[in-house]
């Protein structure tokens, strides 16, 4: 695609990947144009499908003349999809394209609330040391969700394969942070935001470069706030935009190699960012943990089974 004109000065484009979204994706971009309209912004918004079966593309062609739609013939993943979208924005090498301020990812399973996203772009702008910051997140039903967490180490990693009270899994061990910062109204510092709704300042995404392109899906988002936060720029929450985040909503679909994928991007971020002997504690882990998730298996779930054995043999390379 021939991406369209520079459009000078501005404030925020917004990058959404879909992917078999047709039942949810009118209510995200509505919601999310809505906002922007009474944001004062200078915005665009971005779609890029990573080849929906379902009716995904028409609905946004047929429904959002505003959305600059880039259509792929084949699932490329997450990382590479928003890295596309980036790249013709202007970022990731030599450009004469004028860049956005700032730029916010935005998964396609969100409604957001009015004010959200001028409530993050505010906060972004609002100290050169910032880098990123990401909304509150709740689930359809309003419920709490954690919508930032601390880098995963070996505790989270032991917290989600083996036994582990319930207290602990709320908490700093599992890599949480305490609901009440979530219930104030000041932004608070994190390790890293969920990449539902992560929004860069444009000399961060400049400093760190884009997406790796290793990670398919899951953790990428980690692994570029760590890049990010290595560097010495601030990822702020901020409870005062607030976003519904449904959760899962395309990876849900296709659960064996789901956790394929997941585990395949965990190994990952651990071979990045962890020194050799945590590297090899983590590994083992891995191993036990599937080991033990396949002791509990029926004998029916043929297709899980053969996922975490795959699980097990990419944990011993």
């Amino acid at each position: 695609m021939t991406p369209p004109e520079d459009a000078p000065g501005t404030d925020l484009a917004v990058v959404i990947v879909t992917w078999n979204n047709a039942q949810i994706i009118a209510d995200a971009l509505r919601s999310l144009l809505d906002d922007l309209a009474g944001s004062r912004l200078r915005y665009q918004v971005w779609l890029v499908d990573s080849a929906s079966s379902d009716q995904t593309v028409e609905i946004v062609r047929g429904d959002f003349d505003d959305v600059i739609l880039l259509e792929n013939e084949r699932n490329i993943g997450f990382a590479a999809a928003n890295n596309q979208a980036l790249r013709l924005l202007g970022f990731g090498g030599p450009s004469q394209r004028e860049k956005p301020t700032a730029v916010y990812l935005l998964n396609p399973d969100t409604v957001t609330h009015p004010g959200a996203t001028r409530l993050l772009h505010d906060t972004l702008m609002s100290r050169s040391d910032i880098g990123v910051v990401g909304a509150r997140l709740t689930f359809a039903d309003g419920s709490f969700q954690h919508s930032a967490f601390h880098f995963p180490g070996l505790r989270q990693l032991w917290a989600e394969l083996f036994p582990t009270p319930g207290r602990l899994i709320e908490g700093g061990f599992n890599g949480r942070y305490p609901r009440s910062l979530y219930a104030g109204a000041l932004p608070f510092d994190v390790d890293f935001t969920l990449g539902a709704t992560m929004m860069l300042r444009r000399e961060a995404i400049e400093a760190t470069g884009l997406f790796d392109e290793g990670f398919f899906i899951y953790c990428e988002e980690v692994d570029w706030a760590w890049r990010i936060r290595k560097q010495g720029w601030r990822i702020l929450c901020v409870p005062r935009a607030h976003v519904t985040h449904l959760g899962g909503v395309s990876t849900s679909q296709v659960r064996p190699s789901s956790l394929i994928h997941l585990w395949k991007s965990r190994l990952l971020l651990c071979e990045k960012h962890y020194p050799a002997w945590k590297r090899q504690l983590a590994r083992r882990l891995v191993i036990s943990g599937m080991r033990r998730k396949m002791r509990k298996l029926q004998a029916e779930e043929a297709e899980l089974r053969a996922a975490f054995r795959a699980i097990i043999e990419m944990a011993k390379t």
